[in-house]
């Protein structure tokens, strides 16, 4: 049974900084792409950050400087380091494990910044 657990969301301020973690257990996780997806409410579910396998990291341009997206895979665990967080970060969080066509999802965290 494939499970994805997010923690470490929260409530911060504007300028803050939270870390997001992502264990994952039933899977390879070595050889998954892992992913974290948000959804504020009312929009569409976004890509925030992806790191594959071998390492290499992408993100969406309105996080790029601000957020890190790293995994240890020793650990079967993704994080995603959010620093300079502004009021529209503010999204339930997701943790996505991907491999050839095959998507798994965690429950989600909230995150909010907010004054």
């Amino acid at each position: 049974q494939v499970q994805l657990v997010e923690s470490g969301g929260g409530l911060v301020q504007p300028g803050g900084s939270l870390g997001l973690s992502c264990a994952a257990s039933g899977i390879i996780f070595s050889i998954y792409g892992m992913g974290w997806y948000r959804q504020a409410p009312g929009k569409q579910r976004e890509l925030v950050a992806s790191i594959s396998r071998g390492g290499s990291t992408n993100y969406a341009d309105s996080v790029k400087g601000r957020f890190t997206i790293s995994r240890d895979n020793a650990k079967n665990t993704v994080y995603l380091q959010m620093n300079s967080l502004k009021p529209e970060d503010t999204a339930v969080y997701y943790c996505n494990a991907a491999r050839l066509g095959h998507d798994h999802w965690g429950q989600g965290t909230q995150v909010t910044v907010s004054s």
